[in-house]
């Protein structure tokens, strides 16, 4: 083992290095186009290498072409830095090499406690067994939208796990034009269909209206129809808009369908005192998916689902061949029996760490940063007489288009299209884009606590410099 120590020892040096450096190198550059061929060419080596050859290899062909998100100026997508505690772990937790489905040791006890370490930062209520770390949101939803259907096909008189889809009745969820693309493929995997998903009308602000949600469900009742889910958003991706939980709650308890909250990016905004009045209602829902891998800075991959009623989860997805037995599972059994993947990696080590870390106290400082630092940058945008505020500042995403006066609309939505890429090719800053109100624009996603108001003043520059380069170019 003593060449792994060595490559070890160098392995941290070489990441300690890069994560230190990143604030001094471009957010993002094109790879070099050599570059790019040597590791899409990469012929299957016939003898091996060494540690240290490996090592260095990393530190020359990858390390230099980084997507962009540990630096403090990466506001693309909703994708974060990552924990130093995190990463550590991570390697920790390679070495051991569990699979989490289940048995007794110390990632499947871990994982209960991290994962009701999450539902405690979330104000979500956890009786023992209710959720499971997953790799991302996505899964969560997956796993969510299953157990709501599976409990819909039992109210009917059906086992769906048995009988399959044929034997019910066309069932019926509800969402809004602003919830998150991961909600359809949930409903197309799971054979419910994305026909099946009704709009329901949002305000100006993009929050689902729980007056248009009452009157969905009655037409599709008299219509017929079975209705069984209702989706809402704790922060859409496109604004950080928070849905009225409270009320849209009451319309599923007085309709008996399931509430699911997709709360992947936006949930841990609850921990901000400012804003934490936006998500009153969130410990009534039946399920909520997020992820620590998004503002708690987790490292990739690492979701989680949280359910109300530990038995609804474990009777959608519960299945123990004779090979799989195990009788030290005790009375909650294995993990795999509340979601679909049975091996699992042992993502709770780097939860653990990251939470750790920091405490609460300290998670909650860097939420509250970076919700003050979005409201920070709408203010900088409003100031600005070229830019526009597409949408009130709700979490930590800021929505805006560069809009100066007297422009055509045509020419300002092609400028607009065009601006996220020529800004993230100059590196200085990163930012994505996207569509509001079938307006072109672009959106800062602030989850670094590392962000400071010098970073969003670079931000505000690229964004009014490239769009008038590219006004004089497209014009």
């Amino acid at each position: 083992m003593n060449d792994f120590r060595v490559a070890g020892h160098a392995t941290v040096d070489l990441l300690a290095d890069y994560l230190g450096g990143l604030a001094e190198q471009p957010v993002w550059q094109p790879m070099d186009p050599a570059a790019r061929e040597r590791l899409l060419g990469l012929p299957l080596p016939r003898q091996g290498r060494g540690l240290a050859q490996l090592v260095s290899e990393i530190g020359s062909e990858v390390l230099p072409y980084p997507m962009g998100n540990g630096h403090p100026r990466f506001f693309g997508w909703v994708n974060a830095a990552p924990a130093p505690a995190g990463v550590l772990a991570t390697l920790a937790a390679a070495a051991m090499n569990p699979s989490s489905a289940g048995g007794d040791h110390a990632d499947v006890h871990l994982e209960r406690t991290v994962v009701r370490w999450i539902a405690e930062l979330a104000g979500f209520p956890h009786p023992p067994g209710a959720g499971l770390l997953t790799s991302g949101a996505s899964m969560a939803t997956i796993v969510a939208l299953g157990t709501a259907r599976d409990r819909a096909a039992r109210r009917l008189g059906v086992d769906v796990r048995e009988q399959g889809l044929a034997a019910l009745p066309p069932l019926v969820g509800y969402v809004s034009a602003e919830t998150h693309s991961c909600v359809r493929k949930a409903a197309e995997l799971l054979g419910l269909g994305s026909r099946q998903l009704k709009a329901v009308a949002t305000d100006a602000a993009g929050h689902l209206d729980p007056v248009a949600l009452r009157e969905r469900i009655a037409a599709d009742r008299a219509a017929g129809l079975v209705p069984f889910l209702v989706v809402a958003s704790a922060g859409t991706v496109n604004t950080g808009a928070v849905d009225d939980l409270d009320a849209i709650a009451d319309v599923c308890a007085e309709e008996r369908l399931w509430l699911h909250v997709d709360g992947a990016y936006g949930a841990f905004g609850v921990l901000d005192p400012v804003v934490a009045h936006r998500y009153a209602g969130l410990d009534r829902a039946d399920s909520l998916a997020l992820d620590p891998h998004k503002w708690l800075g987790v490292p990739v991959d690492c979701g989680c689902v949280l359910v109300r009623d530990p038995a609804e989860l474990r009777a959608a997805f519960s299945l123990v061949p004779s090979y799989l037995r195990d009788d030290n599972a005790g009375g909650l059994g294995w993990f795999s029996e509340y979601g679909i993947e049975q091996t699992r990696p042992f993502r709770s080590l780097k939860v653990w760490a990251t939470i750790a870390a920091s405490g609460r106290e300290g998670i909650a400082r860097d939420v509250a940063h970076c919700t003050a630092m979005a409201r920070r940058l709408g203010e900088l945008v409003v100031a600005e007489p070229e830019l526009e505020l597409m949408a009130a500042v709700e979490s930590s995403i800021t929505a805006f288009r560069y809009a100066p006066a007297g422009v055509a609309a045509e020419l300002l939505e092609r400028v607009n299209q065009a601006l996220p890429v020529a800004v993230q090719e100059r590196g200085r800053t990163f930012v994505t884009g996207t569509v509001l109100a079938g307006r072109e624009a672009v959106r800062a996603c602030l989850i670094n606590p590392a962000v400071t108001e010098p970073d969003l003043a670079v931000l505000v520059d690229e964004v009014r410099a490239t769009g008038a380069k590219l006004l004089a170019s497209l014009g």
